[in-house]
């Protein structure tokens, strides 16, 4: 569980209902079912409305991207890419063969596969783009799902309010109960605009911070994956790798698999 994801919407909306409370308010008068009925029924209604059956079936791994902490370790990732570059570059890419069949990672393991097969890198380089793409792609597909909510819940919210007035101007036959249900109308806008705020718009924020960071990730696997491939000196590979991910080589502790590599 990413705790970040769930403590900012624990805060927003602790800091939401605290003002209110602040101001003498009472919480009752924010539980109104049928403006939250029409809100996420219609905001929900209408994302169905705007997105393929196929799209729609990304919204539980959207969710868990937005709050599911990451189990990648990219300091890790680079000290192993280093230690199979001095493998390779003393037993030559074949005795990766085992390594590259069972590592975990399903794109680095597919990337090493056809390094140990010896795929022309610009050949390796096309297939691994494209796949990096098509997980891109796939990312924001579930960013948009939520920032499409982000966008109907406010409009969702005014006409939830305007439908309240319209029931309100049509039974004023009781003017001191007045008051009180135009508040209950304005209810309506206040969880549209509310929802889009703390929950729509932030959960499509932190998917695409989650694929830009897994994107990185699988672009540095790349060029790790030529760069051994092509033989380079680890040491390099593990400079080059470091300053991809802005990270410290120094901070890794791959120092002597580095220096085991080196030329002489």
């Amino acid at each position: 569980m990413d705790l970040t994801t769930l403590l900012g919407i624990l805060l927003g909306l602790l800091a939401l209902v605290g003002g209110f409370l602040l101001e003498d308010g009472h919480i009752s008068g924010l539980l109104v079912y049928t403006a939250a009925i029409i809100v996420f029924g219609g905001t929900f209604g209408a994302v169905v409305v705007s997105f393929p059956k196929s799209q729609l079936k990304l919204i539980p791994e959207a969710l868990r991207m937005a709050f599911r902490e990451p189990k990648s370790n990219p300091a890790a990732l680079i000290e192993e890419l280093v230690d199979m570059a001095v493998v390779a570059r003393r037993e030559g890419v074949l005795a990766l063969e085992d390594r590259a069949q069972q590592h975990p990672n399903a794109f680095l393991r597919e990337g090493l596969q056809m390094v140990v097969d010896g795929t022309d890198p610009d050949v390796l380089r096309q297939i691994l783009e494209v796949e990096i793409e098509a997980k891109e792609k796939r990312h924001q597909n579930c960013a948009k799902l939520f920032e499409a909510a982000g966008g109907y819940a406010p409009t969702m919210g005014i006409i939830g309010t305007v439908m309240g007035l319209i029931h309100v101007l049509s039974n004023m036959s009781d003017p001191a109960s007045l008051a009180g249900a135009i508040a209950v109308a304005f209810t309506a806008t206040l969880y549209g605009v509310g929802s889009a705020n703390v929950l729509y718009l932030p959960i499509a924020n932190k998917i695409k911070v989650r694929s830009e960071e897994l994107v990185a990730e699988m672009d540095m696997m790349l060029e790790g994956m030529l760069a051994l491939q092509a033989g380079e000196n680890p040491q390099l590979i593990q400079k080059k790798l470091a300053s991809f991910l802005q990270l410290d080589a120094a901070s890794f502790g791959g120092k002597d698999a580095v220096a085991d590599g080196e030329e002489t």
